[in-house]
């Protein structure tokens, strides 16, 4: 459970689409409110009714605001996406309805139509729950539709834009017998392993590969200027035009290449270079 708990999640703070959909989500309150007049404003007259549905509608506006737009805002230092995960999303999406409910009840409270019973505790409460359910779904929605449609961008484009270099590159070990002379579009990729890296290199049809004592900063340093050698992890140098194909979304992307029975990681620092680089 607690292992589910710490899985990321993505942390939504675009201001643009997080102020259209606090727009919809009230709009949303405001005609569920008065079609379907729960808490017992169906007793009112018209005017009376309009006003506590606009009232509650324009509640839910200032709250999800506050907390979606301000508060990212004023202390983002809450609000990291990279170490933002489920548990976190439920907390916050529980403050969230904390406040929305607060909201409500202090303002049926100020009109002097609030009477203290669990059933209309429950509806404020259940009322409350159906912007945060409207913004979890949309958001989470997006966000993987997003992933996929990135992820379908990338491995179009893996199949367009293949570069080709024929330039030599020497790998020097510290044990002179482990050196190794290829062409870096040979490359597939480079794995550091303790104080060796291995390198993986296509000939014809057939992987090979081969350790050599040395780091993967200095692999790094030496294949800078190839800007298709891109380093996707703290212990991966991949050649992109080798990448078969990408898989992921939330929690991540994972690279596949031929004749490897291995995927390799791409740290969430790098996904955007990645990205870029495709």
């Amino acid at each position: 459970m607690t292992n589910f708990l710490n899985k990321p999640y993505p942390f939504n703070d675009d201001l643009k689409y997080n102020s259209k959909l606090i727009f919809f989500i009230s709009i949303g309150v405001l005609a569920f409110l008065y079609l379907f007049q729960p808490l017992d404003v169906n007793l009112m007259d018209s005017k009376e009714k309009l006003y506590v549905v606009l009232g509650l509608a324009a509640i839910t506006f200032l709250s999800l605001s506050l907390n979606l737009l301000i508060l990212p805002s004023l202390i983002p230092s809450i609000f990291i996406k990279r170490i933002w995960n489920i548990k976190k999303e439920i907390l916050w999406n529980l403050w969230i309805l904390t406040t929305i409910s607060v909201g409500y009840y202090l303002y049926y409270k100020l009109l002097g139509i609030f009477h203290i019973d669990f059933k209309v505790v429950l509806g404020l409460i259940v009322i409350a729950i159906i912007p945060i359910t409207g913004l979890i779904i949309v958001n989470r929605n997006r966000m993987l539709r997003s992933n996929l449609k990135l992820v379908e961008g990338i491995n179009k484009k893996l199949k367009d834009n293949k570069t080709i270099e024929e330039k030599l590159v020497h790998f020097v070990s510290d044990y002179a017998k482990d050196n190794l002379s290829i062409k870096v579009s040979s490359i597939v990729l480079i794995k550091a392993a303790n104080n060796y890296i291995e390198v993986f290199w296509k000939e014809g049809k057939e992987m090979k590969s081969q350790m050599i004592r040395t780091s993967l900063k200095k692999a790094e340093e030496l294949i800078k200027d190839h800007k298709f050698v891109f380093k996707c992890h703290r212990s991966y140098m991949v050649n992109i035009n080798f990448i078969d194909k990408i898989e992921g979304g939330i929690q991540g992307y994972k690279l596949f290449f031929e004749n490897l029975n291995f995927s390799i990681p791409v740290s969430k620092n790098f996904a955007y270079k990645l990205k870029e680089l495709i």
